[in-house]
């Protein structure tokens, strides 16, 4: 069974083609960052307008790559929730579209429903039930994934997300857009104890996430630093802010499996790429004999490689939408 799958959540526009849920027949990713670069961030006006004007191409380039045609497809997936409104509505309106014409059968996917499916594209024997941890941009989730449909959120950020924490910090030390992987080569010629930072807690609940005091105590190191006309550490700082942020999702994660009696942990998103996140999984999970899935990098940010795959468990499921399915800026990942 082979699916076409569609993304555009953000500032990448992707198709892609999946075999079974675990064969990817292509991966084509067009990146606005460049364009972004100069601003910052991503400037959703301009996002849309992309998506608009690459999407097509997109979809030709890898139906090509995997030697399809319309006929070969058995489904269309595409990314529904949550995002950009308009980058959303881009690809949503153009995979409707498509449905449409080429009558098959249009499968909506939760984008962090993606990023947990990206592990089964580079492990085949990762099966629920299992813990995961969702780190990007915009999210930061502890998960359980009951089946390959159904999830159950336990812990989530109350404020920044981890990759908002990493780019935020990055951008105000001088970094370029985006920040998270400044960071992560700077942290590797760092010392990570020279600027102590705070690790903050949620007092209601053990599993959720807070980064948005982290980032301001970076915020607030480099400032004073310029108040003061002192010169800061760069390679230093990145290495203290990556290892604090290591520590607090990989202890959290850690402590719900625990809890939880969990013997396999997955890591998933953009912030799964991330070398310091990596290895303090690695060698937690090495020490308390858990194991470990972790994406292949290529497969960390956004991509349609995992929203196809995603959309062939959610097809075989039985989900499907009609010609009436909108886009969502946000929707609760139980709720999808």
């Amino acid at each position: 069974m082979k699916i076409l799958g569609i993304e555009s959540s953000c500032d990448e526009t992707a198709a892609s083609v999946c075999e079974d849920g675990k064969i990817i027949l292509s991966s084509v990713i067009s990146t606005q960052i460049e364009e972004h670069r100069k601003f910052g961030g991503v400037v959703p006006e301009i996002a849309s307008r992309r998506h608009c004007e690459n999407i097509l191409g997109v979809v030709q380039k890898a139906l090509y790559d995997a030697n399809c045609t319309s006929d070969d497809i058995d489904a269309i997936a595409v990314t529904y929730a949550p995002g950009l409104i308009g980058a959303l509505l881009v690809g949503v309106s153009f995979a409707k579209a498509l449905a449409m014409a080429w009558k098959k059968p249009l499968v909506p996917v939760h984008h962090l429903a993606g990023h947990i499916a990206s592990n089964y594209i580079s492990h085949s024997d990762l099966k629920p039930p299992y813990l995961c941890l969702v780190a990007s941009g915009g999210h930061s989730h502890i998960v359980e994934v009951c089946d390959y449909t159904k999830f159950n959120v336990i812990g989530r950020t109350r404020d920044d997300a981890a990759g908002e924490c990493f780019d935020k910090a990055a951008r105000v030390m001088g970094f370029p857009y985006p920040g998270g992987v400044w960071v992560d080569k700077a942290a590797q010629q760092g010392d990570a104890d020279r600027y102590p930072l705070p690790n903050p807690k949620v007092s209601t609940s053990e599993y959720d996430f807070s980064f948005s005091g982290l980032k301001t105590a970076v915020v607030n190191i480099v400032h004073n630093a310029a108040q003061k006309g002192t010169e800061i550490n760069k390679n230093d700082l990145c290495a203290s802010l990556q290892s604090t942020i290591a520590s607090i999702l990989t202890q959290r994660t850690m402590l719900a499996a625990r809890n939880l009696n969990y013997e396999r942990i997955a890591v998933a998103g953009g912030v799964s790429a991330n070398s310091g996140i990596r290895a303090s999984f690695e060698k937690v999970c090495r020490l308390e004999n858990k194991q470990l899935f972790l994406p292949e990098l290529k497969y960390c940010g956004d991509n349609a490689a995992m929203i196809a795959c995603q959309g062939y468990y959610e097809y075989i499921s039985g989900k499907r939408a009609d010609l009436s399915l909108n886009a969502y800026a946000t929707m609760p990942l139980e709720d999808n």
